[in-house]
């Protein structure tokens, strides 16, 4: 019991985390209801979390979120395949691991600069 709950936290750290940075970062597309587009949510809205093998093995490939978002019923370990192989994916925003850290900052969707901003704006 004592060793689960320390693996249990790094889990739901490590979810949360990659959640909020494919979802958090700098051009990503927000769009109010009337003007939502899906095809551009799902390209522009999540990113492709380029992380390295072992991550990518360990996180079920969620790296590939905005493909995710186009298809979700695409089994994860058939992600980097559809990569690969449509073009028309590969022009998501790409985060590297380092790269990453920076959406930390954001917490706010600005609309009238149409970008994240941080609480001091």
């Amino acid at each position: 019991m004592l060793i689960q709950l320390p693996i249990l936290f790094v889990a739901q750290v490590a979810g949360i985390w990659l959640f909020y940075v494919q979802h958090q970062f700098d051009g990503v597309y927000w769009s109010r209801q009337s003007q939502w587009d899906f095809l551009t949510a799902s390209l522009e809205g999540g990113s492709y979390y380029k992380l390295p093998k072992v991550l990518q093995w360990f996180t079920g490939n969620i790296g590939y979120h905005h493909i995710h978002h186009l298809d979700s019923r695409i089994p994860n370990y058939r992600l980097p395949k559809v990569q690969k192989a449509l073009p028309e994916v590969q022009s998501a925003p790409t985060l590297g691991l380092f790269t990453s850290f920076k959406s930390l900052r954001y917490r706010l969707w600005d609309e009238k600069q149409q970008k994240m901003v941080g609480f001091g704006g």
